[in-house]
């Protein structure tokens, strides 16, 4: 077969008319305007991805504190208790030679052996009758 048919002999001469698909080859002008064009996308992407770190940036600051909070949420319902950091009142029992921390509830909070500087008893701990006038 011919590698090219004059324009003017292609409708009258064929034998039909059908739709291909083919790879056709650029002219030296398109392949220049695909390069412009390819320089000219690859700058919007630059920009558009520039923009982009930047509103991760402000996402991520503004999502820290929530996964945080979430992380503690989640550990506070595994476990059914959280951490509490407020004053206590500390009680000696030489009897029992223990120590109890109650919080402001009066709910004992935590407990432990009494330790050697707690050993000798102070007037205060002789005089507590477990009233209170």
């Amino acid at each position: 077969m011919e590698k090219y048919i004059e324009k003017h002999l292609l409708e009258s001469n064929c034998d039909a008319i059908e739709e291909l698909g083919y790879t056709r080859r650029f002219t030296p002008e398109e392949l220049n305007e695909r390069k412009e064009e390819l320089a000219d996308t690859s700058i919007r992407i630059s920009d558009v991805e520039a923009e982009k770190k930047d509103a991760d940036a402000v996402f991520k600051t503004r999502l820290k504190p929530l996964k945080s909070r979430k992380t503690e949420l989640i550990e506070q319902l595994k476990t059914q208790t959280e951490f509490v950091r407020e004053d206590c009142y500390k009680f000696i029992d030489h009897d029992e030679r223990l120590v109890g921390f109650y919080n402001s509830d009066g709910e004992l909070v935590s407990s432990r052996p009494i330790m050697a500087q707690e050993m000798q008893k102070t007037i205060f701990g002789q005089m507590r009758t477990g009233t209170s006038d």
